[in-house]
């Protein structure tokens, strides 16, 4: 199939849709906390992750903290309804596992 120049319009972008754009959001902004110290009535889960090609551990971390909590891979319109910092699941720490590699 082919288009004649002028014939199709060029994509435009509303500011409103750009929080919803395609793509994967970046978790490690708001979900990968290395300092945060546990308190005690934190619940504490541990995941064995292996990331994709390209991406750092602290992202995956970070993902596996945010979609198991308040995260999600796109934009909805309650991310201003909940206490984020009170909600929110958090990656802390990373280790490697033993004899593993990009685990």
């Amino acid at each position: 199939m082919s288009c004649k120049e002028g014939l199709m319009s060029p994509q435009t972008e509303t500011k409103a849709s750009v929080g919803f754009k395609a793509g994967v959001k970046d978790y490690k902004l708001n979900y990968y906390t290395p300092e945060y110290t546990p308190k005690d009535t934190d619940t504490l889960a541990a995941f064995r992750v292996t990331p994709q090609p390209g991406v750092p551990p602290e992202e995956a971390g970070a993902a596996v903290a945010a979609e198991s909590s308040t995260g999600t891979w796109t934009t909805v319109w309650t991310d201003g309804l909940t206490s984020l910092d009170r909600y929110k699941g958090r990656c802390y720490h990373i280790e490697p596992v033993a004899g593993e590699e990009n685990q």
